[in-house]
């Protein structure tokens, strides 16, 4: 049967997708002629790849989002790297301060434990650069940087009269997304959960059990400064909370399929109360299950505003050996919010869309609480961390507490129930005068508790890792125990 109006418009949609091409066929060519300009004319010489994969490209990129990126060939072939291996490294943990490293604890069996490196060691140079001479966001990039290759260090012992050089060849060390599981109140747990990656769920599911699973009175999950890895992580991770058949997150992009992901039917979820903790820097994979959880009224989340990272990105090969990172579609939680925290316009003329992901600013959980949007995980509770003064940046900057430990441990044998005493603390006192940290009397008095939680921290990183350190640390985080005290109410 014929249909004119059907066939009119068909003839018009391809007569628009003529034009269109004709359109870029046209632009191509004034991006053509502009390089042979340039090529023939510019001051100084330029090559196509500086043109194109330098220039032309990312620009056109830079106006999308800043997670859309182009990859030249040896970006590409690291990226492809980066996927097919795992994680290396030299199994030590350090404390990174201004101008200095200090070991806190070596696992055994570890590149760290056979050079003979050990809790208190300072680190003075790594593969000839001077730790002293760099901040500690520089010594993190040159640490990292060093699991490329074998590193040679410079390192003094505590009480050492001369330097000693050790090198570390990088191994692939275990580094467990579920690496604390303690109790952090009565019947209640503290779980930390530092990325999502293939087996997060299952490990998270194995610390809960050692807690006592279903007999748990609560369960603190701390999601702070974790960044977020694989959606089927954040997927299985929920199941493990939410009843089956709940909504986990939707997907949905101009050229993408929407896709929303649910639990799945055989999940047997826990029923204990649950609290969440979030920061600045948890992202994606934690977003989604934070969502989850506060739209569905399961968990209550405390802590800061969430970093606020919902976009789906798609990794495309490309000719050359060169791929792109497109942002292909944007993550909504259950009721409805978009994850991604809106971007400035003005700065992505051609992403509008994406920059305005949600047209409303509140929304609805299941019980009809109200929600706010926007872009990361607003908070039921807002907290802080404990502030900084004076005296503490001094004290955490000079390495007191840790070098303090060092010479302590050196000549005492310390047990699991073992407490800073006032003597200790006058024995402090001395070691921060002999460096010339000298407080008043009222300023010394108003941080006593502050400086004794710090001290056994530190004594303990060193006598029984830093898993038994971070137990003593939770004691006076002020979010962990907000979080403790809420569901004991």
């Amino acid at each position: 049967m014929f249909r004119p109006l059907a066939a009119a418009s068909a003839l018009l949609l391809s007569a628009a997708a003529l034009s269109a091409a004709d359109d870029l066929e046209t632009r191509m060519k004034t991006v053509i002629d502009a390089y042979a300009i340039v090529e023939a004319n510019a001051a100084d010489p330029i090559t196509a790849d500086q043109a194109l994969y330098q220039g032309a490209i990312p620009g056109l990129l830079r106006n999308l989002d800043p997670h859309s990126v182009f990859f030249d060939p040896d970006q590409f072939q690291q990226v492809k790297r980066m996927e097919r291996s795992t994680q290396k490294g030299f199994g030590a943990v350090v404390s990174i301060l201004p101008g200095r490293v200090i070991v806190l604890q070596v696992l055994d069996g570890t590149p760290s434990a056979k050079a003979g490196l050990t809790p208190g060691d300072d680190i003075l140079g790594v593969n000839g650069y001077e730790v002293a001479r760099f901040d500690q966001d520089q010594i993190a990039e040159l640490l990292s940087e060093s699991r490329r290759g074998p590193a040679r260090l410079v390192v003094m012992r505590p009480g050492g009269s001369r330097m000693m050089q050790l090198t570390l060849t990088p191994e692939e060390v275990a580094a467990p997304s579920v690496d604390r599981a303690f109790f952090a109140g009565a019947g209640i747990g503290y779980i930390r959960v530092t990325s999502f990656e293939e087996n997060t769920a299952q490990l998270l599911k194995e610390a809960i059990e050692r807690l006592g699973g279903r007999r748990l009175a609560g369960l603190v999950l701390d999601l702070r400064d974790n960044p977020g890895g694989l959606l089927t992580a954040a997927i299985e991770t929920s199941s493990l909370f939410l009843k089956p058949g709940s909504k986990v997150v939707t997907l949905r992009g101009r050229n993408v399929p929407e896709k929303t992901e649910v639990v799945p039917t055989i999940a047997e979820p826990y029923d204990f109360k649950l609290a969440i903790l979030l920061n600045a820097k948890s992202a994606s994979a934690s977003e989604i299950v934070s969502g989850a959880m506060q739209d569905h009224d399961r968990a209550t989340i405390l802590g800061e505003v969430s970093f606020g990272k919902g976009l789906v990105q798609s990794v495309y090969p490309m000719s050359e050996n060169t791929g792109l990172a497109l942002t292909t579609a944007l993550y909504y939680t259950p009721s409805g919010r978009s994850i991604q925290k809106p971007l400035d316009v003005s700065k992505f003329e051609l992403g509008g869309a994406t920059a305005h992901p949600n047209a409303e600013s509140s929304f609805r959980t299941d019980k009809g609480r109200t929600v706010a949007g926007g872009g990361g995980i607003q908070p039921d509770i807002t907290v802080y961390p404990a502030p900084m003064n004076r005296l503490r940046a001094v004290l955490e900057a000079s390495g007191s507490f840790p070098d303090f430990a060092t010479l302590y441990l050196h000549d005492n044998k310390v047990t699991e129930d073992f407490e800073i005493t006032p003597a200790l603390l006058d024995r402090f006192r001395v070691f921060l005068s002999d460096r010339r940290i000298q407080p008043g009397e009222a300023q010394w008095s108003a941080e006593n508790d502050f400086i004794s939680g710090r001290l056994l921290t530190e004594i303990f990183n060193q006598a029984f890792g830093v898993a038994k350190g971070d137990e003593v640390e939770a004691r006076r985080d002020p979010v962990i125990q907000k979080a403790v005290e809420t569901l004991g109410s």
